[in-house]
């Protein structure tokens, strides 16, 4: 994951964690898995963070 700040995007992407456009000039993260750059997807970074939250193992009390 590397976070951008943006400012030399000319391109807009679509976030896959919402579906909405990231415009040029907007702050995000770009994410990859190891290996595979040419896999890498623009993401808000709210939307990385509530995928990444939904991701962990809940733990039960009691």
């Amino acid at each position: 994951m590397r976070p951008t700040s943006g400012a030399a995007t000319t391109k807009v992407y679509r976030c896959p964690g919402c579906d909405y456009e990231i415009t040029p000039g907007a702050a995000h993260v770009v994410v990859w898995p190891p290996e595979r750059i040419e896999d890498r997807r623009h993401w808000h970074r709210p939307c990385w963070e509530r995928r990444c939250r939904a991701a962990r193992p809940r733990v039960r009390d009691g």
